[in-house]
């Protein structure tokens, strides 16, 4: 009997019998109502806590004409599973988790890769008051699709989206790839490779080769690109790219990798032909990876600022803006062994 017991629900009407009220004056008590009087509202709270009820705070959001959550989706490739998403990925989703709860609002997500599985329409649903969009920017048709969802449900952020005229949020890309020119330099590299892209969907990836070749040469150092090959798996970018460049013969001292993830790939390559990192060759990464500090040796990176990106796409979609804008978080060099 004691068991059957704990298992009915306690209502509002339990509520209102306890404190000998009415079951409206318990709802407005419990929602605030400035017409109930404080004594009226402490005895109902009183009875409210010896029942053990709570309000549904969902129900009454949907009744005021909010859904309290956000909805994000991460996109991956299709064909991938979740092991094969960029662990920066989940270290963003973590800032974003955060900064909705700072604002009581909950998070909603979603992974989604095959074409003809995507869902966007969150907003129109009730499900959630604004879309935040992340992942993989190598998904052209799911991002393709994400975009026409922000032309027609708002509001939607993404982060590092391959469309320049989207409402995103980015690394400063330029500001970091300079930072680890200057390291490099600094540490006594002068034959520098950097492993990355061009002409590439991974937007980010591109403003990373450009800004690190450029500003090296600017500053009177040689440097050479190592396009990454498209593939599903990060760490084997990395292997295949070290592997190019040991068998092209040329020489190097100091590697700028555009992402933690191709970095350790390159690195394994790099110490299996025999060189010693960083005696032989310094490596600097990019996004700051807690990974990064149990890999062999523990990487030096360009670090987000991911507090800040996680509060930056949570105010995109719930603050007002006029049009649609670049917002660029901060990164600093994260020192450890390979650089």
């Amino acid at each position: 009997m004691d068991g059957q017991n704990r298992n009915i629900r306690v209502t509002s009407f339990d509520v209102a019998e306890r404190a000998g009220v009415s079951q409206s004056t318990v709802s407005r008590a419990l929602s605030g109502s400035s017409v109930i009087t404080e004594a009226t509202r402490e005895k109902v709270l009183s009875a409210a806590q010896e029942l053990g009820y709570f309000v549904d705070e969902r129900a009454a959001r949907l009744r005021r004409g909010h859904t309290g959550t956000l909805a994000t989706v991460v996109v991956r490739k299709p064909g991938s599973t979740a092991k094969d998403v960029n662990p920066f990925a989940y270290t963003l989703l973590g800032g974003i988790i955060a900064a909705a709860s700072e604002r009581g609002l909950e998070v909603l997500v979603s992974m989604q890769g095959e074409v003809d599985k995507l869902f966007g329409h969150y907003v129109e649903r009730g499900q959630a008051e604004g879309l935040i969009v992340i992942g993989t920017t190598a998904n052209a048709p799911a991002w393709d699709f994400f975009r026409g969802i922000g032309e027609t449900s708002q509001p939607v952020a993404y982060w590092g989206s391959p469309r320049g005229d989207l409402d995103w949020v980015s690394s400063d890309n330029i500001g970091g790839a300079h930072i680890a020119a200057d390291h490099l330099i600094a540490q006594g590299c002068t034959k520098l490779v950097c492993i990355g892209a061009e002409n590439s969907p991974q937007r980010q990836f591109d403003e990373r080769s450009e800004a690190f070749c450029t500003h090296a040469q600017s500053l009177g150092h040689s440097t050479q690109l190592i396009t990454i090959k498209d593939m599903q798996n990060r760490r084997e970018q990395g292997r295949v790219a070290a592997k190019q460049l040991l068998d092209s013969g040329a020489e190097f001292d100091g590697i700028f990798v555009v992402c933690d993830a191709i970095a350790f790939g390159a690195m394994e390559t790099l110490q299996e032909a025999g060189r010693s990192i960083p005696d032989d060759v310094s490596v600097v990464g990019f996004d700051g990876l807690p990974a990064g500090e149990l890999s062999n040796p523990p990487l030096t990176s360009l670090e987000p600022d991911m507090d800040l990106a996680g509060r930056l796409l949570v105010e995109a979609v719930t603050e007002v803006h006029d049009s649609p804008s670049v917002r660029r978080v901060p990164v600093s060099l994260v020192k450890r062994v390979s650089a």
